[in-house]
């Protein structure tokens, strides 16, 4: 068993590495829009992707396009092919027909470093480091202490009123009230000493503070309570609304107030609209979904009710 490590440093030495400065355009992006993506527009066009040259598609000539600062929610049974959406945005896989075009530009032509910074996922295992949690939220040291209190006062860690607080103290003080008050606090790895809603809202508070205009969140709260979920999905909603989301949806409920749903099957989109537009066909896959939920007339209330907010 102890030598398992050496034959998956064995595996990974032969593997084919990935070309991260690949494109000039990219970088000549960069320089002539140094804030892309800006708008945060996200268009999908004839997509197909596959895991493997001998395996067959598991995305089939997918398109769709999502507006700026508009909330997502992609469903499905297993095997749909919500991930593979989710990878091909991070170009893990590359398109055997169509492409993605985030902000009008093809992301096949963008290298992977200024594409893979562009963009925020928040998954369903939140990944921490063994360091402190100044190191955990800022990694690269770019950001001020206050910015980072207010993030983490953004997500609930400490309240508005230790937010203040700690802003007027002179002095960084040990708090046996509140640990995240400290942020030389130490992290175990994987950050076993937190619970983990609290591992959650600490991977948030480091997204928070890149304002990202696209943000990604692969059944982010499948793995918590319902308190904790329904507290972390008001935080998304408060906090990242000038952010354009995909959420791929473990709860219909996080999602049924969302702008649109996609609802795929089989790697094909097969539905896509408004969800209250989409509860009005009985024979749709998304309200034969919100029927075997149970909560079918829940459902429906909420999605009448944010269709008229929109409106």
């Amino acid at each position: 068993m102890n030598m398992n490590s050496v034959e998956r440093l064995k595996e990974y030495s032969s593997i084919e590495q990935e070309n991260y400065l690949g494109h000039d355009e990219g970088r000549i992006l960069l320089l002539n829009e140094p804030s892309w993506p800006k708008d945060g527009e996200i268009e999908i066009e004839n997509l197909s992707l596959r895991y493997a040259p001998n395996l067959p598609p598991v995305i089939r000539n997918v398109s769709f396009k999502v507006d700026p600062q508009s909330k997502i929610g992609i469903v499905g049974r297993t095997g749909a092919g919500k991930s593979t959406i989710i990878t091909a945005l991070f170009r893990l896989l590359e398109p055997i027909t169509g492409c993605i075009k985030i902000d009008g530009q093809d992301i096949s032509k963008i290298d992977l470093v200024t594409l893979r910074r562009s963009i925020t996922i928040i998954p369903q295992d939140p990944i921490l480091f063994a360091g402190t949690i100044k190191s955990n939220v800022d990694p690269y040291d770019e950001y001020d202490e206050r910015k980072i209190f207010k993030a983490l006062s953004q997500v609930n860690l400490i309240s508005s009123h230790e937010f203040e607080e700690v802003l007027n103290s002179e002095e960084r003080f040990n708090s046996t009230h509140n640990k995240f008050l400290n942020l030389q606090t130490e992290i175990a790895e994987g950050g076993l000493n937190l619970s983990q809603g609290e591992r959650q809202l600490l991977f948030i508070a480091r997204s928070l503070l890149r304002e990202p205009k696209i943000i990604l969140l692969d059944e982010a709260t499948s793995s918590i309570d319902y308190d904790s979920d329904h507290l972390i999905q008001g935080i998304i909603r408060s906090e990242f609304n000038k952010s354009t989301i995909l959420t791929i949806a473990h709860r219909l409920r996080s999602v049924i107030d969302y702008d649109r749903i996609i609802v795929m099957d089989a790697g094909e989109v097969k539905e896509y609209d408004r969800p209250s537009e989409l509860l009005k066909n009985e024979r749709g896959i998304f309200y034969s979904m919100c029927r075997d939920s149970g909560d079918l007339e829940l459902l429906k209330q909420i999605a009448k009710q944010s269709s008229k907010r929109m409106k």
